[in-house]
């Protein structure tokens, strides 16, 4: 865990609202180095999100840097953002994201289809990773025919399907029972412990969080403070 995967260098955002500037971001420093399980915590309007998507190359900075693997990445368009996502970073949704029209094998299948990977291939790593998550007889049900922890494990599925290195979890419980929450939170323990995936989970449930092996603290768009359990 030496080398940072995702460094954020004193990183502005700035969102103009007519003539109102928000600045949700205000000089973040992050480092998250490969390997870790980096849970980031804040009350609503703290930044986080927004945090998240610098994180994800979702969106680019109005001043400072974002180095992902050591490259630069503040001012890449759109495209160029989009193929770093498809191939190095996996994304869970509180709301899961998936396309009711498909089925949870079409919707795992989804992410490489972007990425060139050939029918066959898709079809075989989708239903490997269905059987993982534990949806090995749940390949053809649409998303309105599966529970909420299973929708969910779907989307970590998904989130799997180019073998990213860096997994993204914004409050991947939020919307989840208890004991379909702590299954979740299980499997990305599970991920991070033997696959060694890079975890980011950004949640408001400081039990939650100390789940992670460090926890950064957000206010007012800054790290306040930083603990490593």
């Amino acid at each position: 865990m030496n080398q940072p995967i995702i460094k954020l260098d004193k990183v502005w955002k700035i969102y103009r609202m007519g003539e109102v500037e928000v600045a949700a971001l205000q000089g973040l420093d992050l480092e998250i180095r490969s390997g870790e399980f980096v849970s980031i915590m804040g009350p609503s309007g703290s930044g986080k999100s927004t945090a998240m998507n610098m994180i994800g190359c979702l969106d680019v900075p109005t001043k400072g840097k974002i180095l992902l693997k050591g490259q630069d990445i503040s001012n890449l368009e759109e495209s160029d953002l989009a193929q770093i996502r498809g191939k190095l970073i996996g994304f869970i949704f509180q709301q899961f994201n998936l396309i009711n029209t498909l089925t949870a094998i079409e919707n795992v299948m989804l992410p490489m289809t972007f990425q060139g990977v050939p029918e066959e291939e898709r079809r075989k790593k989708a239903t490997e990773l269905l059987v993982m998550v534990g949806l090995g007889e749940r390949l053809y049900h649409r998303p309105s025919e599966l529970s909420g922890g299973q929708q969910q494990r779907v989307a970590i599925a998904r989130s799997l399907s180019n073998d990213p290195e860096v997994l993204l979890a914004d409050e991947p419980t939020g919307n989840l029972d208890s004991k379909s929450g702590d299954n979740v939170l299980s499997f990305l323990k599970k991920l991070n412990k033997e696959q060694g995936k890079t975890i980011v989970m950004v949640t408001h449930d400081e039990e939650l969080a100390k789940e992670a092996s460090r926890i950064e603290y957000l206010r007012d768009g800054k790290i306040i403070k930083s603990v490593k359990r």
